[in-house]
């Protein structure tokens, strides 16, 4: 293991969680580094002593690489921790070894998410730069017009949080979404394709032009589709699919 490395990179190739999620806990003061809460940007050197939510870090532990495709219901949270209610996704599946979400899906949302022990897949991913396809199937309160699917597809101004102010309130900033593909699956009902990942993006997209989500499902990551895959279910990504997803991650050149 690659050791004078940042605190949350170190955790996220442990498989403990992902680099956000690690900042998290950090900021949360659950991350000790020799019995002292680590702070962020802390460097871990050999021979130090990583302590993540009251578990110690073993980097003399080597478990095979893992790739899971889950089901999302509605009401799990995507985290580590309950701090945010509802039960944690990790604790819900169970699996027999330490993985982590790649991104997230809101407690209110349902579907497609990749959960990992590869730090390197969680990074590659979630890079919005990239531009990688997320697909979801959508449904509002009210009709959704042309005119509002025109809209969506076009880019819509929401405010999105990007930190916490000195009260410990969230702070806002406004963006344009990116132009993406929207169509119509019935008067209500619509599927869109995003490369960003804004929190509650598509719900703060619907909301800005005046409508509400009440069904929000994620279809599809990239190359990775849901397909009929049951619902709280979870199956592995392997063979001529994982080297695909590989594959769309190499940078290019």
């Amino acid at each position: 293991m690659e050791t004078d490395i940042r605190i949350n990179k170190y955790i996220s190739a442990m498989g403990i969680c992902s680099r956000r999620e690690a900042d998290r806990l950090i900021s949360d003061g659950l991350v000790l580094v020799n019995g002292s809460p680590a702070v962020s940007g802390q460097r871990i050197a050999e021979g130090d002593s990583v302590v993540v939510n009251g578990r110690t870090v073993n980097d003399n532990r080597v478990e095979p690489p893992v790739l899971i495709a889950f089901n999302k219901p509605k009401g799990i949270i995507c985290t580590s921790g309950t701090k945010d209610g509802g039960r944690n996704i990790i604790d819900y599946i169970g699996y027999k070894s330490r993985i982590f979400p790649v991104g997230r899906l809101d407690k209110d949302s349902e579907g497609l998410i990749l959960l990992t022990n590869r730090g390197e897949l969680v990074n590659g991913i979630n890079r919005a730069r990239y531009r990688h396809e997320k697909e979801y199937t959508v449904s509002c309160a009210d009709r959704v017009s042309d005119d509002f699917l025109k809209k969506m597809s076009g880019g819509v101004r929401i405010m999105v949080p990007e930190g916490r102010e000195a009260d410990g309130k969230k702070s806002l900033r406004q963006v344009t979404t990116r132009k993406c593909s929207v169509k119509r699956i019935d008067s209500h009902t619509f599927s869109i394709i995003i490369t960003q990942g804004y929190n509650r993006q598509i719900r703060r997209m619907c909301e800005a032009l005046g409508n509400k989500v009440v069904f929000l499902k994620r279809v599809r990551i990239m190359n990775i589709l849901l397909g009929d895959l049951p619902e709280g279910k979870y199956r592995l990504v392997e063979g001529r699919e994982l080297e695909a997803l590989e594959a769309l991650l190499k940078p290019e050149g």
